[in-house]
């Protein structure tokens, strides 16, 4: 994405829907953010009528923009459905079709539901909200659903999970624009975690450790702050003063996903914030990190990325954004 132009963003309406995912498009990609210093998304409501009820009539969206509106935008979101299992409108279908071939497509929850319909996640990697996978599956056979992560990075379509799972994605699509710098800021306007991989699992046993002496939070930050060290899950286990197997209960529960992959995880998020920032050898970069060697780095990077150090460091930087 160009940093001297906007990316126009289309958010969907559908009649009915909860506003909370229509809140976090709006969030993320349309209030303005001049402590960035760059230009941000512009956005736009689009439905097939130009006023929206929406759930339990809470309020009405009126002056919404037509559905011609998708076929301009750089990125199309479509937030979740009320009834996901009810056909949507087929000017609606068509809209999003008509889109697809020059358009980054995103849903959030039971949104997949309606892109699926539109037929653009034949054969593609996608995910909903783990309560409707089994229904979706049976729709919808020829999409390749992933039931138990928070989103899916399929190239220019992206699907989110439940609610929550919408401020994931919608970060991960700030990441992916913008880098780790100008999203870590975003987030912390948000006061929201930063970065979660989408991978980790959508439904966690214990969202909230159910006593205070099982909280990872000490080791979390403890190992953050010796990323430039030969950090293991041993390590890590010895500072909980638990067991490796123990740790990895915690994690999983916690946070819904390992203790080597939040590790590696951390030590990426750094890698790239330090390639944002300053100009410092891909070596001293790997060694600050704890990614070991400049080789290493750039495997692991373009992995997650698709971009080597260099690409990655000559798309993303810029100056550091304002507190």
């Amino acid at each position: 994405m160009s940093h001297g132009s906007s990316h126009r963003v289309a958010v969907l309406v559908d009649e009915g829907s909860n506003p909370f995912e229509l809140g976090v498009a709006t969030e993320l990609f349309g209030l303005r953010r001049p402590e960035l210093n760059r230009r941000w998304y512009d956005l736009t409501l689009c439905a097939a009528t130009p006023s929206v009820l929406m759930h339990l009539g809470m309020f009405t969206l009126t002056d919404v923009a037509p559905l011609s509106e998708l076929a301009r935008a750089d990125t199309v979101i479509v937030p979740n459905r009320p009834d996901p299992l009810a056909d949507s409108p087929p000017e609606v279908l068509e809209a999003i079709a008509e889109a697809a071939d020059t358009t980054r497509l995103v849903s959030f929850c039971t949104g997949a539901f309606t892109l699926a319909a539109a037929g653009v996640l034949k054969g593609r990697r996608a995910t909903t909200h783990w309560r409707w996978a089994e229904a979706f599956t049976t729709r919808h056979p020829d999409v390749l659903l992933e039931p138990d992560v928070l989103y899916v990075d399929d190239g220019d379509v992206l699907t989110s999970a439940g609610s929550a799972a919408a401020l994931d994605l919608g970060l991960h699509l700030i990441r992916r624009d913008h880098g780790a710098e100008i999203a870590n800021a975003v987030a912390r306007r948000l006061v929201f975690a930063p970065h979660r991989e989408g991978g980790q699992r959508q439904f966690i046993s214990h969202p909230l450790p159910p006593t205070p002496d099982t909280s990872l939070a000490p080791v979390l930050a403890w190992a953050r702050e010796r990323l430039d060290q030969p950090l293991t899950v041993t390590a890590l286990a010895r500072q909980a003063a638990v067991s490796p197997a123990t740790l990895h209960r915690r994690f999983t529960a916690q946070l819904g996903t390992t203790p080597l992959a939040w590790l590696t995880n951390e030590r990426l998020d750094r890698a790239r914030r330090l390639l944002e920032r300053d100009h410092l050898p891909l070596d001293q970069v790997a060694h600050l990190t704890g990614l070991g060697t400049a080789a290493n780095l750039r495997t692991r990077l373009r992995h997650q990325t698709g971009l080597t150090p260099t690409q990655y460091r000559r798309h993303f930087t810029h100056p550091k954004p304002t507190p």
